[in-house]
């Protein structure tokens, strides 16, 4: 562990990274000239080689030896953090002036809100969003609400969505404490992709919401590190989905299994040859193997009809 020593700060961010991503530095840059002195910074490395940063960048670097994965990585960071709120910042994000400011004043204004976040927009084209929160679809695949669609204007009003991405995102660090006592915030099981979507089915059906702020913005390359993974990242993405609906939708879960293989299949037959075919057919034995650690027959976490309303 390395780093400066800071005075007491409003908010921790936690920027999980595998050394790999050219814009980790651009990244830390931007959180510090937004946040100045109110944003403690910890930088989770979990690649191979240390990462080397230029001074004042980050309050802390956190070194665990191997590769986490995402989930496990920010757990990490977040356990050693200290503020009140908690932002989540992919090492290929770069926030924009004002998102810190925008974010803190509407999760202190709503005590029953646990998370928000702002319109993320895509690196390479800042007209169109890479994602305003999280949603399920009918086929009940999680999906980043408007992805590749223009973007929201920051003038529009705060709206509810099911959860909010962990690639840009504040958290309040109550509502994280009361779903994960133990210190999983993030699901360690699932590695990376979809732990913000059972966190956000977590939170939910603790009473907690979740909101959009369109006046904070981001912007966001997209996998950076994960593009890197190829098979391994469908597996993940495939396999988790089924284990995130299995956890959230309970005994309702098993009627739906037909649609959701459906659409598997259908992914399967217009992916080709390549790493995504073979990553779909790991994700279903990675969830067969896993899902009787997530399937139950109690009720869904969150009831069916309220998943529905905030469908995409």
């Amino acid at each position: 562990m390395g780093g400066v020593t800071r005075a007491v700060s409003e908010v921790s961010a936690v920027v999980p990274t595998l050394g790999r991503s050219p814009w980790l530095v651009s990244c830390l840059e931007a959180l510090r000239r937004d946040g100045g002195e109110r944003i403690e910074i910890l930088v989770v490395d979990q690649g191979e080689s240390a990462v080397d940063l230029p001074a004042g960048l980050a309050d802390r670097v956190l070194r665990p030896g191997r590769n986490l994965g995402f989930a496990a990585g920010t757990n990490l960071g977040i356990a050693e953090s200290s503020a009140a709120l908690v932002a989540t910042v992919n090492d290929d994000a770069l926030v924009a002036p004002g998102w810190l400011a925008a974010l803190t004043a509407a999760l202190l204004d709503d005590p029953r809100l646990a998370a928000v976040q702002g319109v993320n927009l895509q690196m390479d084209d800042s007209a169109r969003a890479d994602g305003c929160g999280i949603a399920w679809n009918r086929w009940w695949q999680a999906v980043q609400i408007g992805h590749g669609r223009p973007a929201p204007e920051a003038g529009e009003a705060p709206c509810e969505v099911f959860g909010v991405s962990a690639t840009v995102a504040l958290f309040r660090r109550a509502a994280l404490c009361a779903v994960a006592p133990d210190g999983a915030v993030f699901d360690p099981r699932l590695h990376s992709y979809y732990e913000d979507v059972e966190l956000a089915g977590r939170l939910r059906a603790a009473g907690w919401g979740a909101r959009l702020v369109p006046a904070a913005r981001a912007c966001h390359a997209g996998s950076a590190t994960g593009s890197t993974m190829s098979r391994e990242r469908w597996r993940l993405i495939y396999g988790n989905r089924w284990l995130a609906a299995a956890r959230l939708l309970g005994r309702s879960f098993w009627p739906r299994v037909p649609r959701m293989l459906l659409r598997d299949l259908l992914d399967l037959r217009g992916a080709g040859a390549g790493g995504r075919a073979a990553g779909i057919a790991a994700g279903w034995g990675r969830a067969l193997g896993a899902l009787p650690a997530f399937a139950h027959l109690g009720p869904p976490a969150v009831p069916v009809c309220e998943i529905r309303r905030l469908f995409r």
